[in-house]
């Protein structure tokens, strides 16, 4: 049995705000704080019928291409038949960080497909900092949901891709009818550019004012990428507050043994991913983010009615930093159904708990 779409069921939502703004950019990377689950509602989401499928250790083994998309030649990987389900990860990371959801979203009846994003694998990245804006990666989601020949799909987001699901679903809610965020909640437009307010402030030691220099940090990272992948996936004595002079992986400590939820294949994938690509065209999205807050302004005070789950670590130092967005989540996203902060979890969220993380994306997907 195939998943089905409920068009009835959202054709109120469809419509929302469908002329006002067809493509953009969204505020900055935003940091929530930490609170209880909660549920907002009970009610049925948008109609999809999970498929009661027959598991295979080869089915559900995804497989990859490369794609045209906004004159960028953006690698994929899918795995599944049925209704289209975008993951957008974040940085320092690539497709591989959703290869727990790929294969429950794929026994589940979906579609999910899992890009590089602009700048990072295998995916192109373009010279032009200028191009990294979340305007661009919103409309690389759209064009690649037109590419893959669908009209509509899920998009879950993690990290910075948390922005650019949020942006996704607000701007065409009539391609993205369902948004799931991990780590980054939706919030508000603030009054005044992220990087200007921190300078303005006299605060020069935040972690992403050293990433706006070009150059800087990619020399940092790409020095020696094993130790900074260990050191950035499961390192200890990282913050985001600096130390004067002092590089972002400098008083870091990587543990003698592998948590749990990395095997050494893991850090192969990525430690040789990042070795091809580097990481500048990651780190170009922290150079954008007062761009954003410039451009964003054309849709300040509009919310997100799509159905939406937020989950995120109670030990995730992102949501340990800022408290109003995540407060504030039920207001900006008032269709939101529920928000789950799982307990003793980091900041890689789908990766450390992708048992609980299916089962509740899962949860959001299927009728009441």
């Amino acid at each position: 049995m195939k998943p089905s779409y409920d068009a009835n069921h959202f054709s109120n939502l469809t419509s929302c705000n469908r002329r006002t703004v067809l493509r953009g950019i969204a505020g900055s990377l935003a940091t929530p704080a930490l609170i209880a689950s909660t549920d907002a509602s009970g009610d049925a989401l948008w109609g999809v019928t999970l498929a009661a499928t027959e598991s295979g250790t080869a089915q559900y083994e995804p497989s990859h291409r490369t794609v045209s998309v906004n004159g960028l030649r953006l690698h994929i990987a899918e795995s599944g038949q049925g209704p289209l389900v975008l993951l957008c990860h974040g940085f320092p990371e690539c497709w591989y960080s959703w290869r727990h959801q790929l294969r429950a979203l794929a026994e589940a009846g979906f579609h999910a497909v899992a890009p590089d994003m602009r700048g990072f694998g295998q995916t192109d990245a373009p010279e032009d900092v200028g191009e990294y804006t979340i305007g661009h990666n919103v409309a690389d989601m759209v064009q690649l949901v037109l590419i893959l020949g669908e009209k509509q799909a899920i998009i879950i987001g993690h990290d910075w891709g948390a922005p650019v699901a949020w942006t996704s679903a607000l701007l065409r809610p009539d391609i993205f009818r369902a948004v799931v965020a991990m780590s980054v909640p939706y919030r508000a437009r603030s009054p005044v550019a992220p990087m200007k307010a921190l300078r303005d402030a006299g605060n020069t030691n935040f972690y992403q004012l050293y990433f706006q220099t070009p150059g800087v940090a990619e020399a940092e990272f790409e020095r020696d990428v094993d130790r900074s992948v260990r050191t950035l996936f499961y390192g200890t004595g990282i913050s985001l507050m600096m130390k004067p002079g002092m590089g972002f992986l400098a008083d870091a400590t990587i543990p003698q043994q592998l948590p749990s939820w990395l095997t050494d294949e893991d850090i192969s994938y990525f430690v040789e991913t990042y070795k091809r690509s580097g990481y500048r065209g990651g780190l170009n999205w922290y150079r954008n983010i007062d761009r954003n807050w410039e451009l964003s302004g054309g849709w300040e005070g509009m919310k997100i009615q799509q159905p939406a789950l937020f989950i995120a670590g109670s030990n995730d130092g992102v949501i340990k930093a800022m408290a109003k967005p995540l407060e504030e989540l039920p207001t900006t996203v008032p269709g939101l159904k529920k928000t789950l902060i799982l307990p003793d979890s980091g900041h890689w969220i789908q990766q450390q708990r992708p048992a609980e993380v299916n089962a509740a994306i899962l949860e959001f997907l299927r009728p009441a």
